[in-house]
This record gives structure tokens, C-alpha cells and sequence, in this order.
């Protein structure tokens, strides 16, 4: 490492004072990052589509940093002192980002306007942060060792960065709290800057703006629950009586009156007032077609809701579940209420629990399966539009016997019928023969399911009289299709392409615009 003796007039810092501000770099470029990834995924979870959302933050944000670093060159007087004002800015409105942005979502008409405002702001001032600190260094360094030192430190920090948020931050932190523990970081670095560098008479202003943005995260760390709980209320519109973050999906769950309802990243995914014909659609159609249903595959479905029919079969030996997030099938397990509802199919020693991801899952996988039963949530981004894709079906069939059936969640005919149809048009290509139908759940409206086999059987299907709300003339009833929701010629969805992810946003975007 080469020195450089300071200019005439300048005063080099010293060694300790160098290691201080390197260590900012660090601190500073962590944090950067993680509010860039904070926004990304605020973003995919509040407005759906992760690759657009991801790919808009990401690049207003680089957009921003670059504004950011030419702005710099404006600041020619006390670079340290508008270094620590930065870093105070960064603190406030990067630490409050999250908590904000779930406040405002259910209040604010045009929530893009405000996210993307936030995402522009906070780039430009990190924008701002390494321009400064390289000319603050410039006199302890030649300049490329200067550089390589300044963008090593930045580098490392994003990389810190990058394996803490996925993997620690927000399966333990939550977002809010994820937000507000930087912002402590960007605001500590400038309290010790300002302590360690400037000049007594000059620390007061700065000190003060420092301890108030401190005060106010330490404020939020402790209310980050509560500011949740606000902020899906205001949402949802109704009780919430459990929310948690896993490594997967935000998990909520609501009561009105005697009704308990289920979100996944805000999606509805069940009311316990009708939920009974969604599964009972979802299952029976199949079940009642394979004489000996005897092993039974459920993909997706880790409320258990799904298992609870399958099970009520005498003829079913054992039901494999496979479910990506463990908390799902915990809670539905082990909370009494939750239990009830899916009478235990968690439970059962019939069945077995696999935590996984079922698109990895299905390659090593051997059957055959009598039935399968794929209950997935709608392919709302593209790792939920994986297990809809022709490569994904390929592995089904080869999972299902030679007079097996499977049925596949599909979405609205109605309010997407492009999309609904897309998933049949997909099964066909994998060498599946298919039958659409479709039932009334009044929580979710006019509601899709394909059947898929490789030889369709006759139409007689078994059904048992205990039953709420399917009995023989009403399965009939669902294969007939009105108009407004007959088939249409519609892509087959691969990996390459996710055709059903771009026509499932495109068509539902329309219904609720």
C-alpha cells in the first residue's frame, strides 16, 4: 500500500482516522444494497410480477446512483460535513423505507408514483456517499490504491449484503425491522464521523440531526410489530390474528365474525366459509374417477385442506404432501383451530410432509400415483410460474399411473380464461388428455381446474353422500362452459417463455383496473 504525503495546506488523516472511514465504506455499501433489495421486494410483494418489479427497482435505482455521483461534483466545500449529512438522510428515509411503504400501500391511490419516488431518492444520495469518501481518503492514498481500496470495501459490502438479506434479515428481522437496523448503521457511521472528524465548534447541528434519526429507529424497533399489524389491517380490512415472515412468504391470517381467512403474500388463498367448495371441486372430481385411489400426491396445499378430503377416502393406503415452507404445514399442524378446520390430515399416519420445493422435488421422485393433486398458488410470479410450465408437467406424467388422473388449480375461467386455458393447452403438450371445469366459491368468484390422465375415463365418478356441496348433478354441472369462458387457442407456457405469468398480470390487471 503506497502513501501519499498530503498536499500543501491539507492535513493527511491519520491511520485510525483512514480505518474509521474504510470501515464506513463497508458499512455505507451494505446498506446501499439493502435497501435496494428492501424496495425489490416490497415491490414484488405488494404489486406482484417479481422479475418487472425487480428489474424497475434495480434499474431506477443503478439510474439514481449515477445522478447521485455526478451531483457530487457540485459539493467543493467540507465533502466530510455533507458526507455525514448524507449518510443522516440515507439513515431516515432508507430505515423508515419499508415501514412506510407498507403504511401508505392501502391509503395511496398511485403506490407505484411513491415507491419509485423512494427508490430514485435513496439512489441518489447513496449515489452521492462513495464520490465523497474517495475525496475525503484522497489525501492518505495514490489514487489507484485509493480506488481499489474504496471499491474493494464496497464490493465486499455488497456482497455482505446480498447473503444476509435472504438468508438471516428477513426470515428474522422482517422487513420493517430489516429497514430501521441499517438505518441505524448509515446514522451510527455519521454520529462517529462526526465525533471522531470535525471540529468541536463544528459538531452540533450534525450531532443532533444524527441523534434525532437515531432516536426515531430505535423508536420504530420497538413499534415494528405494531406498524405491521397497522398496515395490514388498513390492507386486509379485518382481524389479524397471526402474520409472520418465512424465507417464502408473508404469512397473515384474518377473522371476521366466524369467518378465517388465509393470505399469502396478499393473496387470499381461503375463506373457512366456503372453503369446503374449493376443495371439495378440487378433489373429488379426480378422486371419484380412479377406481383404486390408493397413493394419493398433493403438490402444494400446506393447509392441509386439500389431505382433509383425500383422507376422508377409505380406499386411500398414504398421501405424500409436499410443500415448499415448513411454517405453513407447522401451523396447520399444531395450532388447535387451524387443526380443526383440516381435521387433523396433517396429522395422519397416512400421511407424509415433504418441505421442499416441489419443481426439484418431482425430478428425483418415483411412483406411480394413483391420483395427483396440484394446489398451487396462481402463478402470480415466475418461481409459482415454474410449476405450470410444460417441463414441470412432463415430470407429473411420468409420475402418474397408466390409469391415474391428476388435477391442476387453473385459475378463473372467467376473469383470465387466456390463462385458465394456457395450463390444458400445457398438460395436452406433455401427453396428457385433459377435461376443464369449473364451480362457485363466492370468496374467490367463477373458479378453474383442469383434469389431466393419460387415458380419460368414462364419466361415472364416484362421490361420497357426507359431502356439503358436490353431488352428482352439480359435478356434471362444472364442465359445461358458457361463452365468456370457452376454450380459445392459447401458447403452451414453458421455462423460457412463462406465457401464463404475462397473461395471468395482463388479464387480471384488466379485471381489477
Amino acid at each position: 500500500m503506497t502513501q501519499m504525503e498530503p498536499a500543501p495546506g491539507e492535513t493527511g488523516p491519520s491511520r485510525a482516522h483512514t480505518a474509521i472511514l474504510l470501515v464506513s465504506v463497508l458499512v455505507v455499501a451494505t446498506c446501499g444494497l439493502i435497501y435496494e433489495l428492501l424496495a425489490g421486494t416490497l415491490a414484488s410483494y405488494l404489486l406482484g410480477d417479481s422479475v418487472t418489479q425487480f428489474s424497475i427497482v434495480i434499474g431506477s435505482y443503478l439510474f439514481a446512483m449515477g445522478v447521485g455521483s455526478y451531483l457530487s461534483r457540485f459539493v467543493r466545500d467540507d465533502e466530510l460535513g455533507a458526507f455525514i449529512r448524507v449518510e443522516v438522510l440515507i439513515a431516515a428515509l432508507g430505515g423508515w423505507s419499508a415501514a412506510g411503504l407498507f403504511l401508505l400501500f392501502p391509503l395511496v391511490d398511485d403506490f407505484r408514483l411513491v415507491l419509485y419516488a423512494l427508490v430514485l431518492a435513496i439512489g441518489i444520495l447513496v449515489g452521492l456517499e462513495i464520490p465523497l469518501l474517495i475525496r475525503i481518503l484522497r489525501g492518505r492514498y495514490a489514487f489507484r490504491d485509493l480506488v481499489s481500496n474504496v471499491l474493494t470495501y464496497d464490493y465486499v459490502g455488497a456482497l455482505v449484503a446480498s447473503l444476509l438479506f435472504p438468508l438471516v434479515l428477513v426470515p428474522r428481522l422482517g422487513m420493517i425491522r430489516t429497514g430501521m437496523v441499517f438505518g441505524l448503521a448509515n446514522v451510527t457511521v455519521a454520529i462517529a464521523l462526526t465525533w471522531v472528524l470535525k471540529e468541536r465548534r463544528a459538531r452540533a447541528f450534525d450531532l443532533a440531526a444524527g441523534v434525532a434519526v437515531l432516536i426515531s429507529l430505535v423508536f420504530g424497533l420497538f413499534i415494528a410489530d405494531s406498524l405491521q399489524r397497522w398496515s395490514e389491517v388498513a390492507y386486509y380490512g379485518e382481524g389479524v390474528i397471526y402474520a409472520h415472515s418465512t424465507p417464502y412468504q408473508r404469512i397473515v391470517l384474518t377473522r371476521r365474525a366466524s369467518d378465517l381467512r388465509l393470505y399469502l403474500n396478499g393473496n387470499l388463498q381461503f375463506s373457512s366459509r366456503d372453503e369446503y367448495r374449493y376443495h371439495e371441486a378440487l378433489v373429488w372430481p379426480v378422486l371419484g374417477r380412479v377406481a383404486h385411489p390408493r397413493q394419493v400426491l398433493i403438490l402444494g396445499g400446506g393447509d392441509g385442506l386439500a389431505a382433509r378430503e383425500v383422507l376422508s377416502d377409505p380406499q386411500v393406503a398414504h398421501v405424500t404432501l409436499v410443500d415448499l415452507d415448513p411454517e405453513m404445514t407447522r401451523l396447520f399442524r399444531d395450532n388447535a383451530e387451524l387443526a380443526a378446520l383440516n381435521r387433523g390430515s396433517l396429522s395422519s399416519p397416512k400421511l407424509t410432509v415433504i418441505n421442499t420445493d416441489a419443481f426439484r422435488w418431482v425430478r428425483h421422485a418415483r411412483g406411480p400415483y394413483d391420483a395427483v393433486i396440484a394446489d398451487f398458488p396462481d402463478p402470480t410470479a415466475y418461481a409459482l410460474g415454474k410449476l405450470y410450465t410444460l417441463s414441470f408437467y412432463h415430470e407429473l406424467a411420468r409420475l402418474l399411473a397408466p390409469d391415474g388422473m391428476m388435477t391442476v388449480q387453473s385459475t378463473s375461467p372467467l376473469i383470465a380464461p387466456r390463462t385458465y386455458w394456457t395450463v390444458a393447452t400445457t398438460l395436452e403438450a406433455a401427453g396428457l388428455k385433459t377435461r376443464g371445469y369449473h364451480v362457485y366459491v363466492p370468496s374467490f368468484g367463477e373458479w378453474g381446474y383442469t383434469l389431466a390422465a393419460h387415458v380419460m375415463p368414462a364419466d361415472a365418478v364416484r362421490l361420497p353422500p357426507t359431502l356439503r356441496f358436490l353431488d352428482a348433478t352439480a359435478e356434471r354441472l362444472m364442465f359445461q362452459f358458457p361463452r365468456d369462458m370457452a376454450r380459445r387457442p392459447t401458447p403452451v407456457n414453458r421455462l423460457d417463455n412463462q406465457a401464463l405469468v404475462r397473461s395471468f398480470d395482463e388479464e387480471w390487471a384488466h379485471y381489477e383496473g
